[in-house]
């Protein structure tokens, strides 16, 4: 597999997955040294048009989107009889995986991944692509935490006047909506109700419908409903729980109609809001406050009269003892606050004085004189400056007491916009996005028009609104530069070219032994070769050797005590600073800590030798060998 390289510049490494298409590998790109995600339609598929199509389709919906969270779509094209996609690689799990790992994901965290999952749908949407097949198995989660999602593989572009049977009931039985299930056809809300989905199953660590087989699955999809959130998961606030709810509902016009809104009610949820509800489709408690009091219930007890038999029937109306109750508490409090302000005068009241329009030191200093509480929000406004009251909660004029907390809305200012970064040094760049708080993400690609290190595009381009999640994407140059071509040159020659343009060289060089005496110590090969790379990219050389005209050395190393297995590294200095491997091996507890080692190399002399411990990056000791 290692051998394989795609139009002489992806070469497969390892198979990281597999779908009912297509085959994905990570690759590296030979011209950026850079890892890579490949997409491989099936061999077997590569007649068959249904599939062809779809693998197209897949092309077609990943190059109408770039977004931070979508995997972004690199290059499309054939090798021979091979359809390939390109993807970005993205290091880490799927969402799935974590599930399975952890079981219930924490509320917060769900939410996080459930609002950038609806960032990615509604940048797809705003396109006219619908994924219509979302799932955890195609949501990714890297290193950093940062979710992708991925596998347009049966999108729908939302303009398309044609569907084929294929197009009609798609998508994985778990999560896909209702008419889905039914066969009709799909928009943006289809998506809506799979994230809805995918949410539940974070939530509850359990998916919300699951059978025997596909059928009775998607029969309850139609029909059932799932077990509550609140049951399963008891640290789930019932808004939370009620904004998943509304995402699946049966009925597509119930749901959220955009991702955008759902994000939106989601975070309100989050917040405990209790204006979180815009619309309530489902037959379930509403949320909001003025609504709590539940239905006036009534008890009904009977008895037993004497010997005839007969029942009454006494009801307790508990509509009349809540309603007693509640005057009689009103009265009790209007009774307390009448005789506080009788008993302690007024001294305990103050008029509110207008803060609008003031610097926040100079109402804290009124409010302070007379004994007002103050709390200080912020929030940007394009129209006042920057540390200047907005608004207050309490109206000038009006009388409260002096424990009552009034507060004032403090200006940030206008909202910045997101700096123009294009044609700055990294450095600069992410210097300036610290400065107004975005967090900077680089991705570096080979671009002619720029030099080494400088960024030639941003996502969000400069002058746009901050992005909510704080994060940016810098696309930086890595400069363009072409590998030298030493074949037959001497080995420290061809180090010195290759160093030259730009290039790295890897230390661990690969000997191919030969009987010819006149190419002993000369280059064979190097991967890559002759072709335009990204600066400092590295190179790795094959060169010939002749056996007998190696030079040797039995040296002793000296290991330090451990208390289990380590790995030696040797190298040595060969060339102008530059460590070649010439030895690598393990070493148990148990050993000696005294070895005698026979190193080797092409050349002779006496060099500087580096011993590492388990790929410490620093060397353990050095001492000087001579080869001979």
């Amino acid at each position: 597999m290692s051998n394989r390289i795609l139009a002489d510049r992806y070469q497969l490494l390892e198979q990281i997955g597999q779908g009912g298409m297509a085959i994905v590998y990570r690759a590296l790109d030979l011209r950026t040294g850079h890892s890579v995600a490949v997409k491989l339609l099936r061999p077997d598929l590569a007649q068959n048009m249904e599939y062809v199509n779809r693998f197209q389709r897949e092309a077609q919906a990943a190059s109408k989107m770039t977004h931070h969270n979508i995997v972004n779509l690199l290059d499309v094209g054939m090798d021979g009889e091979s359809r390939y996609l390109v993807m970005e690689y993205v290091p880490g799990k799927t969402l799935k995986q974590l599930i399975q790992e952890n079981g219930k994901i924490p509320p917060d965290t769900a939410i996080s991944i459930t609002i950038r999952i609806l960032s990615a749908l509604q940048h797809a949407h705003d396109n006219g692509i619908i994924h219509r097949d979302i799932k955890p198995q195609n949501i990714l989660v890297d290193e950093t935490g940062i979710v992708k999602v991925a596998d347009f593989g049966i999108a729908r572009i939302a303009n398309t006047q044609t569907l084929t049977q294929s197009d009609i009931v798609m998508g994985s039985v778990h999560y896909f909506s209702p008419e889905q299930a039914s066969g009709q056809g799909t928009d943006i809300r289809s998506d809506i109700y799979s994230v809805g989905v995918v949410l539940y199953e974070m939530l509850t660590g359990r998916l919300p419908f699951d059978g025997e087989n596909q059928v009775a699955i998607a029969y309850q999809h139609l029909h059932a409903t799932p077990t509550p959130i609140t049951e399963l998961a008891p640290e789930v606030s019932p808004m939370v729980a009620h904004v998943c709810m509304v995402a699946m509902s049966k009925k597509p016009g119930n749901r959220y109609q955009s991702a955008r809104e759902m994000a939106s009610e989601l975070r309100l949820a989050q917040e405990g809001s209790n204006e979180v509800m815009q619309h309530h489709p489902l037959e379930t408690r509403t949320y909001r406050q003025q609504r709590r009091e539940e239905k006036p219930r009534e008890e009904t007890v009977t008895q037993t009269e004497g010997q005839t038999g007969r029942r009454k029937t006494v009801k307790i109306n508990w509509v009349w003892w809540t309603a007693t109750t509640a005057v009689l508490l009103i009265i009790g409090v209007t009774a307390w606050l009448w005789l506080s302000g009788l008993l302690g005068g007024q001294n305990n009241t103050v008029t509110v004085p207008n803060f609008v329009g003031r610097t926040w030191e100079d109402a804290e200093k009124t409010a302070r004189e007379q004994a007002i509480s103050c709390l200080r929000i912020e929030a940007y406004d394009p129209l006042v400056p920057e540390g200047v009251i907005v608004s207050q909660t309490s109206p000038e004029g009006e009388k409260i007491t002096r424990d009552t907390e009034v507060t004032l809305t403090v200006s940030k200012g206008p909202q910045p916009k997101v700096p123009y970064l294009t044609g700055l040094e990294q450095a600069a760049a992410r210097d300036r996005c610290n400065e107004v708080g975005l967090t900077p993400f680089v991705k570096t690609e080979m671009n002619p028009d720029y030099g080494k290190d400088i960024v030639y595009a941003q996502e969000p381009t400069g002058g746009s609104a901050m992005p909510e999640d704080g994060r940016i994407t810098l696309f930086v140059s890595t400069g363009v530069t072409t590998v030298p071509n030493t074949q037959n040159m001497p080995v420290y020659a061809a180090i010195k070219e290759i160093r030259g343009a730009g290039l790295r060289v890897n230390g661990d060089i690969v000997r191919t032994e030969t009987g010819d005496t006149s190419l002993h110590g000369t280059v064979n090969y190097t991967t890559p070769s002759a072709i335009q790379v990204a600066q400092d990219t590295e190179v790795a050389l094959n060169i010939y050797v002749v056996p007998d005209l190696c030079k040797r050395a039995n040296v002793q190393l000296m290991l330090p005590d451990s208390d289990g297995e380590i790995r030696v590294r040797v190298t040595l200095e060969l060339y102008e600073g530059m460590e070649i491997g010439v030895w690598d091996n393990s070493y148990t507890a148990d050993m000696p800590r005294e070895q005698t080692v026979s190193l080797e190399s092409w050349i002779g002399g006496t060099f500087v030798m580096r011993v590492y411990i388990d790929g410490e990056p620093r060397e353990e000791y050095t001492q000087e060998v001579t080869l001979q």
